[in-house]
């Protein structure tokens, strides 16, 4: 009789790439795929992006709870006090200033290990503790290799400033727009968690080992880092560039669909119907390329949408990252750092997903079918 892992025919049954396997419970957010539905925690991501803040989304990940305002004021406060970098971790930076800003961040974060007086401490409020100070950190690795890089003075964070506004202000010298604030604001919340994605699964099978957070977010960056999970929204402004005007967005796409190549920021592993997290971005594209003079990319990433409306009922539709790439372009910000962007709004996802591993701990081991040679001899003498 076939198990759950065989056919009828008692071979072991594969799932490439995991796909429809349940591994486990999560409170963290919950997916419909058909539906296009986002939850955090229980919320709407719509509610969450349109009400919200990037600070009071992420207690709401590590706590399982939303906070009142005297928990929200100190989370903050939390947040802003652990905006600093030890001045070994700036020396790291600063022998990276050729290195991709990926590579940057994810050698500062491992890094920092060394420096955190919680890292050998798995217990769940050292994870917090940890999580919180990561989640203050990380932006400030990215603004300081970005400045680095070219020559500019490393910013001081703001403590007043929130704390997309503060990334903004390290990375630029200057204090964002409301605008681009709000937009910044919106993106974190927007990318804080997606369940068992590439690179939450990966901090989770490292949590699983018993390593510590610093581990397993390292280990979630190096995963992010590749292209096929986290490099759409840099390619997605690329492409915007190569397209020009958006009269040239419907041979663009038909010559790709021709040569079998993918249209950047479409089709998703989890989503058959449109991202819902995407309509938040495309809002902002239009409103930001109207007030900046520059509605020329909102016009293209709608022609390009118009010329992949035939693909649609094939589930091949926008995803976040296709709007968040010309987003980031109007803010000034230059293409390389457009992923790390990402690592920074989804770093609380990230530690919530360890904290999962962690309360309920097992080993993650799965198992691999022989295709190799049959049983054979080693050859002995000449």
């Amino acid at each position: 009789m076939a198990t759950d892992n065989t056919d009828d025919n008692n071979e072991p049954q594969i799932h490439r790439g995991l796909n429809g396997v349940y591994f486990d419970r999560s409170a963290s957010s919950y997916i419909d795929g058909r539906n296009g539905i986002l939850l955090y925690r229980g919320y709407s991501i719509h509610d969450l992006a349109a009400y919200s803040t990037f600070e009071e989304v992420s207690y709401l990940l590590l706590y399982g709870e939303l906070p009142n305002q005297s928990e929200l004021a100190n989370f903050k406060s939390l947040l802003a006090s652990s905006r600093k970098l030890p001045a070994p971790i700036v020396e790291i930076i600063k022998s990276q200033t050729t290195a991709h800003p990926m590579d940057a961040v994810r050698t500062a974060t491992s890094a920092l290990a060394a420096f955190d007086p919680d890292t050998n401490d798995n217990s769940y409020d050292a994870t917090i503790r940890k999580g919180i100070r990561l989640t203050a950190q990380i932006p400030m690795i990215i603004a300081a290799h970005h400045r680095l890089r070219n020559n500019l003075p490393i910013i001081e964070p703001d403590h007043d400033l929130t704390h997309a506004a503060n990334f903004l202000y390290m990375l630029q010298g200057e204090k964002p727009s409301a605008e681009a604030h709000q937009l910044m604001d919106t993106d974190a919340i927007l990318h804080a968690e997606h369940g068992s994605n590439a690179s939450s699964f990966t901090a989770r099978v490292v949590a699983g080992t018993d390593a510590n957070l610093h581990a397993s977010i390292t280990s979630a960056i190096a995963a992010l880092s590749g292209p096929a999970h986290g490099g759409a929204a840099e390619n997605v402004m690329l492409m915007a560039q190569e397209i020009g005007e958006p009269e040239n967005a419907a041979e663009y796409v038909k010559n790709l669909r021709k040569n079998r190549k993918p249209v950047m920021g479409f089709g998703h592993r989890v989503y058959r119907t449109e991202d819902p997290r995407a309509r938040h971005m495309r809002d902002g594209v239009e409103r930001l390329s109207t007030q900046l003079g520059e509605p020329k990319w909102f016009q293209i990433l709608q022609a390009t949408v118009e010329a992949m409306a035939p693909y649609a009922r094939l589930g091949v539709n926008v995803n976040v990252d296709f709007y968040a790439g010309v987003v980031y372009h109007l803010l000034g910000i230059p293409e390389d750092i457009f992923v790390p962007i990402f690592v920074m709004g989804r770093v609380p996802g990230w530690v919530a997903q360890v904290i999962e591993q962690q309360e309920h701990n097992i080993l993650i081991r799965p198992l691999t079918v022989y295709n190799g040679p049959e049983p054979r001899k080693y050859p002995s003498g000449n």
